[in-house]
């Protein structure tokens, strides 16, 4: 009797140890059902938008030799910090060959410009049905420039330059302005037609009075740099910022416009301000059609117009007031 007592004993025991252990593997199959179930909701739960949407495109700029250190720096950052996809081209073809760039079907993106758009250039526009926006990026002081070891013609007034560069200016020698200075010719040089700068000088600086035959009329800034660099009698002009990037081989000339010499720099750059006379604003134009229809071309003109002015010293240009800044990044946001 206790023989059979004690054997359904260890049946009883068995069953519990059976049924404890099926217990177990029942839960942790169920644990496994949960994980999994979990998972597979994440993976199909979509996730917003980032507020910065990651965009993919090209952006094609030309125009200005003048503006193009400004804009190619802003790209630089803009593709480093902002839009990894998006691939912006910068070229310099001058401000007149870039908007012949600009005007036309599947033309480019933005015209930097030394200059505004002229009137011809606008209706074409309105021919092509293309809206145009004109954005002021910076200030720039138009600078003459030496080489190093000129000593003798580093102050000047806006007249005795001028008259260097003017058909009847009567000047072909440095004596011709100073008696005093050598008997030697002056070898004058300057970017040619396709730059808003030259445009500038001709229309501002010289009225449309027509320039000497034999001013040495150039496509690249850096071969006037060149030439300049290496002919004590040479001199030219273009843009503040190719200055400033070469004063190990060039001298910029200072000028007097009546109360004292003004050296270009970029506290003396201004509208307002003592080298007033020879400061213009630089802009670029954006093709409103191609910023609306994809969202990588305004997106860096509203970049480009958030950091200009962060850009600006370092490129050789003064700052436009905050103020425009601002304004012109409403209008673009207005785009949206």
């Amino acid at each position: 009797m206790r023989f059979r007592k004690y054997m359904l004993f260890l049946a009883i025991a068995a069953l519990a140890v059976l049924l404890v252990a099926c217990g177990t593997d029942s839960e942790e199959e169920n644990t496994g059902s949960e994980d999994t179930t979990s998972a597979s909701a994440d993976t199909n739960t979509d996730e917003p938008e980032s507020e910065s949407a990651e965009l993919e495109g090209n952006v094609v700029v030309d125009g200005s030799g003048t503006v193009y250190p400004l804009m190619a720096r802003l790209a630089e950052e803009y593709m480093i910090t902002e839009q990894e996809g998006v691939s912006v081209e910068v070229s310099r073809a001058g401000t007149s060959a870039g908007f012949e760039k600009f005007l036309a079907e599947n033309g480019t993106d933005f015209n930097d410009a030394s200059r505004h758009i002229k009137d011809e250039e606008a209706a074409a526009a309105d021919d092509l049905g293309i809206e145009v926006k004109e954005l002021k990026v910076a200030l720039d002081g138009l600078t003459f420039v030496i080489h190093p070891d000129n000593d003798w013609a580093a102050e000047m007034t806006p007249e005795e330059l001028t008259s260097i560069f003017l058909a009847d200016g009567g000047v072909d020698k440095w004596s011709d302005i100073n008696p005093d200075w050598p008997d030697e010719e002056i070898n004058a040089m300057g970017p040619n037609e396709n730059h808003g700068t030259y445009e500038f000088f001709y229309e501002s600086i010289l009225d449309k009075q027509d320039l000497k035959s034999d001013v040495n009329l150039q496509q690249e800034y850096s071969t006037l740099v060149s030439l300049v660099s290496e002919d004590i009698n040479g001199i030219a002009f273009f843009g503040f910022g190719y200055y400033v990037n070469n004063q190990d081989s060039l001298q910029a000339v200072s000028v007097d416009f009546g109360d004292g010499t003004v050296e270009p720099s970029l506290d003396t750059i201004a509208e307002d301000g003592d080298y007033a006379d020879f400061t213009r604003p630089v802009f670029t134009y954006l093709n409103v059609n191609n910023a609306k229809e994809k969202a990588h071309v305004l997106d860096f003109a509203v970049y480009v117009m958030n950091n200009v002015n962060t850009f600006a010293g370092e490129t050789g240009f003064a700052p436009i007031p905050d103020e425009e800044a601002k304004e012109l990044i409403s209008d673009l946001e207005g785009l949206k």
